[in-house]
């Protein structure tokens, strides 16, 4: 201190050049004193860090998809023609075969209505006519059988009763007649099935337009007075939609697996489903099903897999895109620590742990793991502080003597630089190596 004392007071004594000189001296050595200073303390390596924590692991997958199934109902009808009556609105309740609306249809389509009516009732006849046989065809059986069992038939028949020409002859005609009647029983079922498609068909050319769902009426298009046309088409009975029933099931959504995922995935999990039309929403469900037989497409297998949600939701709509998270494993009370921690060489994973403010490699097991989060078996304790990365030095700051010179050959020409390291982004600790 008394140096310092006695230098500034022969400072103020000197002249006053001398006394300028002097003054820049000491300016720019605390100028480069400093910089040394923060350069060094910025050349101090820094890293990420955090803490091992004991908590939940949630492992799950996500899978792109939309909705399956909006639990809506359309209301169709094939025929073109003026409306003439509404029986119902949007919201009200309605039963299966209820006619909500009336039409009086044109000529062309009143001519299409006439045919169908015929095709149904030939689906009819032909339905009676083929139940008709089967009582002639059950008849014939039962003859034959007890024609076979009076003359013929015994319980355990020796090899020559069986190679009796009376034995083989009332024994096949047994057995022609009962497969008669089998059969027979497949060709009323398919005669029972084309008299609901010509029924249908028939329906939807009728002038009144039925539910052919029980629920709530909603996205009615029609009002009356209003003139529909259906899509012409001269093979098939085209059809035009004029309202939707809404029924009171949950939404389904169907997802598509990639060969890894499909083993991961049972029925039954939970999942929480995002909709890219509800950004800050999530909806939670579960998984349906899978299709364990699968497709492939360029070489590439894919399994379906369906999602319904746990409750019903008018605001979701058919094809909706929607993103599942399927929760495939919850471990609770564990040791967590971010994956970015974890490094592996040699089928060994290690962790860096800070231990006096220096980084210190550690032996660990590890087990399951997240997209994020890697439980720690052995190795670690609760509340270590570990790092998960390092902020590299990325910021060069060059600085000249603000008296507009250097330090060679005195304070002449040339440019005195000063470098400057740091780190830059992200938060970290800063620790020396």
């Amino acid at each position: 201190m008394n140096l310092i004392k006695s230098s500034i007071a022969k400072i103020s004594s000197a002249p006053s050049v001398v006394k300028i000189v002097c003054i820049v001296v000491l300016v720019v050595a605390g100028y480069i004193g400093y910089m040394r200073f923060f350069a060094s303390k910025s050349n101090t390596q820094q890293y990420q860090t955090a803490q091992v924590t004991r908590d939940t692991l949630v492992v799950s997958v996500s899978e792109s998809g939309a909705v399956a199934v909006a639990n809506r109902q359309p209301v169709t009808t094939g025929g073109s023609g003026v409306v003439t009556e509404v029986d119902v609105a949007t919201g009200d309740r309605v039963e299966a075969g209820q006619v909500i609306a009336k039409v009086a249809l044109d000529t062309t389509s009143q001519q299409k209505q006439a045919a169908a009516w015929a095709s149904y009732l030939s689906a009819k006849n032909t339905l009676a006519s083929a139940q008709n046989q089967m009582n002639t065809l059950q008849a014939t059986l039962f003859q034959a059988n007890q024609a076979f069992v009076k003359d013929r038939g015994v319980i355990n028949p020796s090899i020559d009763q069986q190679n009796d020409p009376v034995y083989i002859e009332e024994n096949a005609t047994w057995l022609a007649a009962e497969n008669n009647y089998k059969n027979q029983q497949q060709v009323i079922a398919a005669a029972e099935s084309n008299v609901t498609s010509a029924w249908l068909s028939y329906q939807q050319l009728s002038g009144e337009i039925v539910a052919p769902i029980s629920g709530t009426i909603i996205d009615l298009t029609i009002t009356p007075g209003m003139q529909i046309t259906a899509p012409t088409s001269t093979t098939t009975v085209s059809s035009q939609t004029v309202a939707s029933i809404k029924s009171d099931g949950n939404p389904v959504i169907g997802i598509t697996l990639s060969e890894i995922d499909a083993t991961k995935v049972k029925a039954g999990q939970k999942a929480t489903v995002t909709f890219d039309a509800f950004p800050n929403k999530t909806f939670t469900g579960k998984v349906l099903g899978i299709n364990t037989t699968g497709s492939v497409s360029s070489g590439v297998t894919s399994y379906p897999a369906t999602i319904v949600l746990d409750g019903p939701n008018d605001d979701i709509l058919p094809n909706m895109s929607a993103t599942a998270n399927i929760i495939i494993l919850v471990r609770p009370d564990v040791l967590l620590v971010p994956s970015s921690a974890v490094q592996t060489n040699g089928g060994q994973a290690t962790v860096r742990v800070l231990e006096n403010n220096k980084p210190v490699n550690v032996d660990v097991t590890v087990g399951e793991s997240s997209d994020t989060q890697t439980e720690i078996v052995s190795g670690l304790t609760e509340g270590q502080t570990i790092i998960t990365g390092t902020i590299a030095p990325t910021t060069t700051t060059s600085s000249t003597s603000p008296f507009g010179g250097g330090l060679r050959g005195g304070f002449g020409g040339g440019n005195a630089t000063f470098i400057r390291t740091g780190g830059g982004g992200g938060a970290g600790r800063a620790v020396g190596n």
